[in-house]
């Protein structure tokens, strides 16, 4: 079986200043969703959970340990690592670590930053991550982007720092290469195309997905929009009805989910 690194940034869904007053499907149940898939699938993932989160979900976020899944980090208040110093990041993820431990006897060692900010800019992140015992990231994004990349970083994991870094997955879409295992991508592009690229990785596939990806009651937010584009903000709603049935068809195909730490221990 190929593998795949599918896992879920777990947060809450980040408006244009934090506005959190549109409906949406309440989280525990969204995380049921997902729950459901990966139970039905008979595999376990890992969790990128955001401290804030967890502190405020903390019996959901208990369940989705209890049923075997992995639990890492994600930041604590989900603010990407260009706004915070050293400093302030060794404190924001000492409070993430307390906020995620309270949910699981499990060793939390894993990290993602928020919106796969992990640049050449803040690559003093491995630093910090390695100070507070952490033995993997996947945080980058290993080309051009509008919002993160660090177009050097190549496609393998390594270790930086101490710390390995797993890049995202990214697959030659003309003369573009994108994230093909992320969800709004994942969500967007035609099946064919995303199935054909997962077939001719050579390599595991590593992808992510929140949980606004299968809530299809969420009423839009078009204020700014991503990056200034209200387009790029009306792609975050396509297609949510159909994830878990676009997973389902690529664990089909012979890709088999399994946590980051589990890959990890067995290379």
């Amino acid at each position: 079986m190929n593998t795949f690194l599918f896992s879920v940034d777990f947060e809450e869904f980040y408006a244009a200043e934090r506005q959190e007053t549109f409906r949406r499907t309440p989280l525990p149940e969204l995380a049921e969703g997902l729950l459901g898939f990966l139970r039905k699938a008979g595999m376990r993932c890992t969790f990128f959970v955001v401290g804030e989160i967890a502190a405020r979900f903390p019996d959901t976020v208990r369940a989705i340990a209890a049923e075997g899944h992995e639990l890492a980090c994600h930041t604590h208040t989900h603010r990407p690592l260009e706004e915070h110093t050293p400093a302030s990041l060794r404190d924001d993820l000492e409070r993430n670590l307390d906020a995620v431990r309270a949910c699981t006897s499990s060793p939390v060692t894993g990290f993602r930053a928020p919106i796969l900010s992990l640049t050449p800019g803040t690559a003093w992140a491995h630093e910090v991550l390695a100070a507070l015992g952490f033995k993997y990231s996947s945080s980058v994004l290993p080309g051009r982007n509008p919002l993160y990349g660090w177009p050097g970083f190549g496609p393998a994991a390594r270790i930086v720092n101490g710390v390995t870094e797993i890049p995202v997955t990214l697959a030659a879409l003309g003369p573009l290469r994108v994230p093909i295992a992320a969800g709004t991508y994942f969500r967007c592009l035609p099946v064919p195309l995303v199935r054909r690229a997962f077939d001719r990785c050579d390599r595991p596939i590593v992808g992510y997905f929140h949980p606004y990806d299968i809530d299809t009651a969420q009423e839009r937010v078009m204020s700014r929009g991503v990056n200034g584009s209200r387009f790029m903000n009306s792609l975050l709603y396509v297609n949510r009805a159909r994830t878990l049935e676009r997973l389902e068809s690529i664990i089909a195909r012979g890709f088999k989910i399994v946590p980051y730490s589990e890959f990890l221990a067995g290379h």
